[in-house]
């Protein structure tokens, strides 16, 4: 990860390799953002020079020209921060320029920011753009290496507070983009308490055994599937004086066939990111260890591998799931419910003051909602909470309802709930996932679902500081949860 500094230099006399400033969109033309003066003033004609390149202002857009040593940067880059505003640029504007601008650095030994504004959010932006991950290839001939300084002139930024939300970012995207065949559960497991432990979190993780023994029912059903047994993992802070407490949940399929009811091949290759719900979760813990807010939190992250084979759970079982509800499957690939219902229960007996729980869990938040928006089902305050807090750090979320003809169809002849709606039927298929959840929390429980099925994932160009791969959805608002319940 590139370092991060703050600076008082002088824009026009900074030594670095890029200078960022940035460019407004105006009626006739491109406009300079505040914080370009300087650089403007060295260099003489900085602006009819951007606009000859094409520059128009417009976000997102990248124009860069030679500084010919008339300021000491070697290039000077504009980003386009779309129209002005008396305000100024959004929060995630800034992030989405600032990561553009990190990523087209990439193979730059320094990037200096000569950007008015959130200097958080340039930040936060930058360090997340810059994102790159060590993946397995042996010749690594043409690849470049990210930017290795970002420094933020005349701002005003916390320091190590980007770096904790920005790391915490890091290590949930890491996990979602490694092959399931490298992370398994109990490798998961291993690693997420390695990484807990060591930044000061309580760890205590549940094997096969201690899953069968505690009544676990949900999680062995899926997991029962595979020669790779089940985890759940719990971690928690606790916070000197704590004010509150607060419960994270995060689905962790590490792979998903589908199991009996198998998935079509085309994509399933994308299923080694069905645990970034408990990447997520895992991502911001750390970063709630760093941060110490002044409330506990505590974690579980149910960790299964969904296989089909003999000894996989089938359509038609009942399975008991921890707390004696009772579950009529009608659908093996309907597995992530099945992790978190025993999770979601074991959450609410520490008499957390809210639960938040996120999981790829749907086909159907991507129909309904898109790649870039969140599902956010649950109680009528929790779900507006998520929805506020999602505005600010840019990982928007939408709140979805519960409607009764969609819960009348879950109702089983032979069991406490039916896993989906009778006969398979797809309507409504993101809120029979909520829907199935909202029996295993109390009515008297503040409680959030978050399907990120989409958000968690981006296979197109990147785009701002979101990259191919795992986005790390979902981290950054769990940590302003947690921050905002203890506010």
């Amino acid at each position: 990860m590139p370092t991060l500094a703050l600076s008082t230099d002088d824009a026009a006399s900074v030594a670095a390799d890029v200078l960022l400033i940035g460019l407004h969109k105006g009626e006739d033309g491109p406009v300079l953002a505040p914080g370009a003066e300087a650089v403007e003033s060295a260099f003489g004609e900085l602006l009819p020079t951007l606009e000859a390149l094409g520059a128009t202002g417009e976000e997102g857009g990248l124009t860069t020209v030679p500084s010919m040593g008339r300021v000491a940067a070697t290039l000077i880059t504009a980003v386009g921060l779309g129209e002005r505003s008396d305000d100024g640029p959004s929060a995630e504007t800034l992030r989405r320029a600032a990561g553009a601008a990190a990523r087209s650095a990439a193979g730059k030994d320094s990037i200096v920011f000569a950007v008015s504004g959130d200097a958080e959010a340039l930040a936060t932006g930058a360090l997340l753009g810059a994102y790159q991950f060590a993946d397995y290839r042996t010749d690594r001939t043409g690849l470049k290496d990210p930017v290795a300084a970002v420094t933020l002139l005349g701002a005003d930024c916390d320091v190590s507070r980007v770096t904790a939300l920005t790391d915490g970012v890091r290590a949930a995207r890491d996990w979602a983009n490694t092959p399931g065949n490298l992370l398994p559960p109990k490798v998961f497991a291993e690693q997420v308490a390695e990484a807990a432990q060591a930044a000061g979190l309580g760890v205590e993780v549940l094997d096969e055994e201690a899953l069968a023994a505690g009544g676990y029912g949900g999680i062995l059903a899926v997991g029962n599937g595979s020669s790779r047994p089940p985890r759940l993992v719990r971690l928690t802070y606790r916070a000197e004086g704590a004010s509150g407490h607060v419960a994270l949940v995060g689905k962790g399929i590490t792979f998903d066939t589908g199991g009996i009811s198998i998935k079509p091949a085309q994509g399933m290759w994308d299923m080694k990111g069905d645990m970034a719900g408990a990447a997520a979760v895992a991502g911001a813990m750390l970063a709630v260890a760093a941060l110490k807010p002044s409330v506990d939190v505590t974690a579980y992250l149910p960790m299964a591998e969904n296989m089909p084979s003999g000894t996989a759970y089938r359509p038609g079982d009942v399975v008991t799931a921890y707390g004696g509800k009772t579950i009529e499957v009608i659908n093996t690939d309907a597995e992530g419910r099945m992790v978190l219902c025993d999770a979601l229960t074991r959450a609410a007996e520490d008499e957390p003051d809210a639960i938040y729980d996120i999981a790829t869990l749907t086909g159907g938040q991507v129909m309904a909602l898109g790649k870039r928006i969140a599902g956010v089902m649950g109680s009528e305050e929790e779900c507006a909470r998520v929805k506020r807090v999602g505005e600010s750090t840019g990982e928007a979320a939408w709140p979805m309802p519960f409607p009764e003809e969609v819960r009348k169809t879950m109702k089983s002849r032979i069991a406490d709930v039916l896993q989906g709606s009778a006969n398979m039927e797809r309507s409504g298929h993101m809120l029979q996932g909520g829907i199935f959840l909202d029996h295993f929390v109390d009515d008297d429980m503040p409680w959030a679902h978050i399907d990120i099925a989409g958000p968690a994932d981006h296979g197109g160009e990147p785009y701002g500081y979101i990259v191919k791969g795992a986005t790390g959805f979902g981290v950054r608002t769990l940590v302003a949860l947690v921050e905002d319940r203890a506010a």
